[in-house]
């Protein structure tokens, strides 16, 4: 899909995810990218942002945040009636999806990505609260008995606005506990420490809980698969877990499952080295886990257990209707309630901008062949015909004057990163900043390089432009060529 238009939602997340703005908008603009901003001004706008992003139209809606701030966009995204395209630039503490793609950290260089890649169709998960399961009037308390031996009160669907999809995985336990407890203002300074900080306060309250896991056939009926006490469940669309613990190593994001992850409790011993595995981000005890994998699962937990989507915590209430919202208030204790939550999978649902530098390790099928044009090594590694006319109408004998005034009179630019632009043949795209000799102020640019650029070492030697991909980060390069108002540079020479 020819991409001409997109929308950057942005979370300011204190002000750091704005200082790269300019950079990334000269880097779109070089691919020919239209870019619009939609700034987050508020709590819950996301969502309402990238809706309206995808119902006007735009190719690709690109949230540029945390793994929350993604996951809201993808919800938005869904909600809209006109299909775009996901894309993401990692902006958060943990960015557990860049991870997964191998998108890099760095917000420019995961721009080139982002313009270097193909748009792939990927599963994703969807949750609802199926119904509210309250003791019967007996006073029975035993929450997990077997669903003919007791009398529920079935439940009503929520609000359309709560997010009901996730990219990565749904977790219900401990780590959904811990959640509304970390200070986001500790987590800008520490990163992932303040994880572990919130997870040391709240340890001496955190505790395992009863839970029922139902695989859901095609025709809506329902088998036991586990039931049990467990301190962690994760339903996993992808593999990682805090970015390093393999918790769905049967993982794929197409095709067309869910892998269920249940840690459970044992022994005294066994049960704190679960804790610390996970809060530690080690692999979990095999001993202790039980791994299952569907389409469609019913799981059974009490209310006081808190849930999160791709890391960002939800309320149970928003799942509910309003009596049943209320109902809940008036139990007793909410660990005597149990909820039933729906877990299903959303078939190839969602495009999926995915680096083609990534090594596909999450996806069953190949890359089709209607993918856009790929530059082949043989391609990038020759002059073009077009580079080489332009090349020989420069006289031989003047030469090395010609590139030491390019040199000395072009553009200094500082390289910060290289990719193709498999949209248009024989083009290049180079991220870097330029320092104002007047002034010293430094501004990012985006140089373009096409068919025509001419590209010479200070010997005179014309060379591929492939060879600008293996130049290192902070290279000085020449650049000739007219600069635009946003920062884009097309080249018609180079020199290094």
């Amino acid at each position: 899909m020819r991409c001409k238009r997109v929308c950057l939602v942005v979370n300011p997340r204190a002000g750091y995810n704005i200082t790269h703005i300019t950079d990334i908008l000269a880097i779109f603009a070089a691919a020919g990218w239209k870019t619009d901003i939609a700034l987050k001004t508020y709590g819950g706008e996301v969502m309402k942002l990238a809706a309206e992003a995808a119902e006007q139209g735009h190719d690709r809606v690109i949230a540029y945040g945390g793994d929350g701030t993604l996951n809201k966009v993808v919800n938005g995204v869904m909600l809209a009636k006109k299909q775009s395209a996901f894309a993401a630039l990692p902006g958060g503490t943990a960015n557990e999806w860049a991870t997964e793609i191998s998108l890099p950290l760095d917000p420019v260089h995961a721009a080139l990505s982002i313009v270097n890649s193909d748009a792939r169709t990927i599963d994703l998960g969807h949750v609802e609260v199926q119904r509210l399961m309250f003791p019967d009037a007996q006073g029975e308390d035993d929450q997990r008995l077997p669903k003919s031996k007791k009398t529920y009160k079935k439940g009503t669907k929520g609000s359309s606005k709560a997010k009901h999809r996730f990219l990565l995985m749904a977790g219900l336990g401990i780590d959904a506990q811990i959640l509304p407890y970390i200070s986001k203002s500790l987590k800008y300074q520490i990163g992932r420490r303040a994880f572990e900080a919130a997870a040391a306060r709240r340890l001496p309250e955190l505790r395992s809980f009863p839970a029922e896991i139902y695989a859901i056939n095609d025709a809506g009926d329902e088998s036991l698969l586990w039931r049990g006490t467990a301190w962690q469940l994760l339903i996993a669309n992808t593999r990682l877990y805090g970015s390093m613990v393999d918790v769905a190593p049967e993982a794929y994001l197409d095709d067309g499952k869910l892998d269920v992850c249940v840690i459970t409790t044992g022994d005294l011993f066994a049960t704190i080295g679960q804790i610390t595995s996970l809060l530690l981000r080690h692999r979990p005890d095999e001993t202790t886990v039980q791994y299952f994998q569907g389409a469609h699962f019913a799981i059974r937990v009490p209310a006081s257990v808190g849930m999160h989507l791709d890391g960002s915590f939800v309320k149970l209430r928003d799942y509910l209707s309003k009596s049943d919202r209320e109902a809940l208030r008036q139990a007793d204790n909410a660990d005597q309630v149990m909820v039933e939550y729906r877990f299903d999978v959303e078939p190839h649902t969602l495009q999926v901008a995915i680096p083609r530098t990534y090594d596909n390790a999450l996806f069953e099928k190949s890359i089709g062949k209607e993918q856009p044009y790929t530059v082949s090594q043989q391609q990038a590694n020759a002059v073009t015909t077009q580079q080489y006319v332009h090349f020989l109408t420069l006289d031989t004998r003047e030469l090395p004057e010609r590139v030491n005034k390019l040199w000395e009179h072009g553009r200094r630019v500082t390289l910060v990163g290289v990719a193709p632009n498999p949209e248009r043949r024989d083009t290049y795209i180079i991220a870097g900043t330029v320092q104002s000799q007047k002034t010293g102020d430094i501004a990012p640019v985006a140089v373009c390089i096409d068919d025509a650029t001419v590209i010479l070492t200070l010997a005179g030697e014309s060379v591929p432009p492939a060879t600008l991909q293996g130049l290192p980060e902070g290279k000085v390069i020449g650049v000739e060529g007219k600069k635009n108002k946003l920062g884009v540079i097309q080249a018609t020479h180079v020199v290094f």
